[in-house]
């Protein structure tokens, strides 16, 4: 019921072309392996049976291109492979001419970390503690803090990520239980040079006592005077400002920064869980767009235009104490 999660998925065979299975149990199994959320779910199980969670990670974007080009935005997309650089014939043509068809590529994605210093070992220092987060491209700046003393009040002050840092764990953190909800900082700022912001979500996974796998998303902050639907704990559409003519949008919707103070409202002390950051920019226009625009070409009618580019940070866990 997540309708944000169907983003550019791959659920295709690999690239030795082995048809994935059609048998419909065995296609749940085979997806459920392909997917971040159910290896964190499957982590606090592991952790609840045999004392350790092997899927305790971060999350990162990056690319799978082969053309040695670290061009990943929609605007300025150079493909998979030679085939898949631009040119009027790429958006109806497959990758290295015998795979997928290249409107199916992605123009994805960038690491963003949290370092002391930009150098090559505090890089790799935020690497290992996790301190990082994905984008599939725009240049968002997102924080996570978890802990129990914060006040809304410390998202208002200048200094906010120092007191994050000193009440709690940033991104990537672990907090052990110690009774009452914690308390999560939530802030996501634009690329300066990209759109405006249409939400920031917290999606929690937990493992109830029965042993059960859950998630759950929250819509802690957005854009505009929307309201979260109590029956649903959805809010409506931002709205859409892409011209189809000219691959081009306006930020006349949407919200340059986004911050809240969040505590999980169903929050049980005794349960494991982990919550992380989603933020979604209003839609933009796809790279198969600025193709068709360019080349003046009709793109093929499955092809998506326009995309809704985002962020995801890495988890804060809960663990009882």
């Amino acid at each position: 019921d997540d309708e944000f999660a169907d983003f550019e998925s791959w659920d295709e065979n690999n690239i030795s072309m082995v048809p994935k299975p059609t048998d419909p149990a065995e296609l749940k199994i085979w997806l459920a392996g392909e997917y971040a959320r159910e290896g964190l779910k499957q982590g606090l199980d592991l952790q609840e049976r045999f004392g350790v969670n092997p899927y305790q990670f971060g999350l990162i974007g990056s690319t799978d291109d082969h053309t040695g080009l670290a061009t990943a935005d929609d605007d300025n997309f150079w493909g998979k492979f030679v085939e898949s650089e631009p040119s009027k014939e790429r958006i109806n043509s497959k990758m290295g001419g015998r795979l997928w068809e290249n409107w199916r590529l992605t123009s994805s994605g960038y690491i963003g970390a949290w370092a002391r210093a930009n150098t090559r070992e505090e890089l790799f220092a935020a690497f290992k503690r996790k301190e990082v987060y994905a984008t599939t491209g725009p240049r968002m700046a997102v924080r996570f803090f978890g802990g129990w003393d914060y006040q809304a009040s410390d998202m208002e002050k200048s200094g906010y990520a120092g007191i994050g840092y000193a009440k709690g764990v940033p991104m990537g953190g672990v907090l052990t239980g110690k009774g009452d909800a914690p308390r999560f900082m939530v802030t996501a700022m634009k690329d300066p040079n990209g759109a405006n912001l249409d939400r920031a979500q917290v999606i929690k996974g937990w493992r109830s006592s029965d042993g059960k796998l859950h998630e759950k998303i929250y819509e802690v902050v957005f854009s505009g005077d929307r309201t979260v639907d109590p029956a649903t704990g959805k809010i409506p559409a931002v709205g859409n400002t892409v011209n189809y003519n000219d691959a081009s949008y306006t930020n006349d919707i949407g919200e340059p920064l986004l911050a809240t103070l969040w505590v999980d409202p169903d929050f049980d002390a005794n349960v494991a869980a982990f919550y992380y950051v989603r933020v979604l920019e209003i839609p933009t226009p796809r790279w198969t767009l600025y193709d068709a625009v360019q080349f003046k070409v009709k793109p093929p009618k499955d092809a998506p235009l326009i995309t809704q580019e985002r962020a995801y940070s890495s988890p804060i866990w809960y663990q009882p104490s």
